[in-house]
């Protein structure tokens, strides 16, 4: 059996969470009676110790900022141990694996990755090269894995504490807040998001014990919110409801959030009184844009009247409705993005919007599923490798130059954690300059520290 130290696994970035991708490999390995090191680079410092000692590292990339934050990362892990076997594994990795193989890694994992990591590194424990079922190497398909896993707990207990993550901000205080998920992969097959290129339509729930457990131990560590990252917590809503009825029946005073689709809150409307009751601060919804003819483009299976309805049902359950949006696509007018700012500030969600939300630009990874259709060809340049994205030019070029102007500021206004009402006022100033309008300066409203803002984290949601 492998010494402990000789296994590392390494988190980039899971949105200010204390990462699950690691925590979830480590509690499989240590079922299997390995001891393996971990590292979150997000909160702490490179250990060139535990990377000089490692045999095996392997890198978790759920998402876009983790994997290119990854690739770096495994570049300067071979200019410490240029004879360790390098992994990467999750959804972005799979997505880019042909790239990832070709330039720091030795072996790439996607879909439900666990059991294959275990068996990689007994193969390669055992003197093997790594020829394992659900492995991707050089010159063999990358394909996901898609098969029911026997779940372990997670092995949380070398992370970082809670304390060094995002926190719950509720009432003008602020508490830990731990992070689960429910159930992996999503049934759904919006063009934009990277899961149905992996996953197909299908997912998977993870044992209620199991999430349960892994809550109370977060809970044990001080956390006071939970924050469910399902890709959507209401693919499956019996399993989702029976989590959160036993986690408040055990934990009265516990809060959390979930994430779910629009068409979900309208089809599953009755249970939303229950959630709030059940201990529901805030839910995030992927809105992405006001109009149709977007929302038709990406496929997202709702409409514009239909992201009104939502906020409605929401906001009756007393839930702080928190929706995401992709502002800036091929297919957006500035009359769209204007309308977006015109909703947000006439219902009240200014606090409830992180600025970062009004600089996303679609991002067209490889696999896309976009890339299927012919209505994105003719703004579609080539594939960017090094930032694993194709390049697309919006047909009006104020939306591009807005954009890039959108995002200097909003960055600006995150390093220097301005109030998110003044930020909205700049990045409206902007909006309204490229639009050509004369507007009179508005005033700032009240400061922050004299207005009650909904529940939230501390961490900006981006991808």
């Amino acid at each position: 059996m492998a010494p402990a130290g000789s296994i590392l696994l390494i988190s980039c970035y899971e949105l200010g969470h204390q990462p699950l991708g690691i925590a979830s490999a480590a509690g499989f390995l240590e079922r299997a009676g390995y001891r393996p090191d971990v590292m979150d680079i997000a909160v702490e410092p490179f250990d060139v110790a535990k990377v000089a000692r490692a045999r095996f590292i392997g890198i978790s990339v759920p998402m876009h900022t983790a994997l290119r934050l990854g690739v770096r990362l495994a570049e300067r892990i071979r200019a410490v141990n240029a004879d360790c076997h390098i992994c990467l594994f999750g959804l972005y990795a799979i997505l880019n694996a042909d790239y990832l193989l070709d330039h720091v890694a030795d072996s790439v994992i996607g879909g439900e990755f666990e059991d294959a990591l275990v068996r990689l590194v007994q193969d390669l424990e055992a003197g093997g090269t790594g020829d394992v079922e659900g492995v991707a190497r050089r010159g063999r398909p990358a394909r996901p894995i898609l098969k029911r896993l026997r779940f372990a707990h997670p092995g949380r207990g070398k992370l970082p504490p809670l304390a060094r993550y995002a926190h719950v901000e509720r009432n003008g205080e602020r508490g830990l807040a731990g992070y689960v998920e429910a159930s992996r992969g999503c049934l759904h097959h919006c063009l934009h998001c990277p899961i149905p290129p992996v996953y197909g339509g299908r997912f998977f729930v993870i044992p209620k014990e199991v999430v349960l457990e892994d809550i109370r131990r977060q809970i044990g560590s001080g956390a006071t919110h939970v924050t469910f990252g399902d890709a959507d917590f209401l693919n499956g809503p019996g399993h989702s409801l029976a989590i959160v009825r036993a986690m408040h029946d055990e934990f009265p005073e516990l809060t959390f959030d979930f994430t779910a689709k629009v068409e979900h809150i309208l089809r599953h409307h009755a249970v939303f009184a229950e959630l709030g009751g059940l201990g529901c601060a805030f839910m995030v919804s992927a809105a992405e844009s006001l109009s149709d003819t977007v929302l038709a483009h990406l496929e997202k299976g709702h409409t514009r009247a239909d992201i009104f309805a939502a906020l409605s049902i929401v906001g009756d359950a007393g839930i702080a409705f928190r929706p995401t949006w992709v502002p800036f696509t091929p297919w957006t007018t500035l009359d769209d993005y204007l309308e977006i700012l015109d909703f947000v500030e006439r219902h009240g969600l200014i606090d409830h919007v992180d600025p970062v939300q009004y600089s996303i630009r679609l991002l067209v990874p490889p696999g896309s599923m976009l890339l299927e259709r012919p209505a994105i060809r003719p703004f579609l340049g080539p594939l960017d490798q090094a930032a694993f994205s194709y390049r697309w030019v919006h047909p009006d070029p104020r939306l591009d130059s807005l954009q890039k102007a959108v995002a200097a500021v909003v960055e600006e206004a995150t390093r220097k954690d301005e109030d998110p009402m003044v930020t909205f006022l700049g990045v409206r100033e902007l909006a309204d300059a490229a639009a050509g309008r004369t507007v009179a300066r508005r005033a700032v409203p009240e400061a922050l520290s004299a207005r009650s803002r909904p529940p939230r984290l501390t961490e900006p949601w981006f991808c």
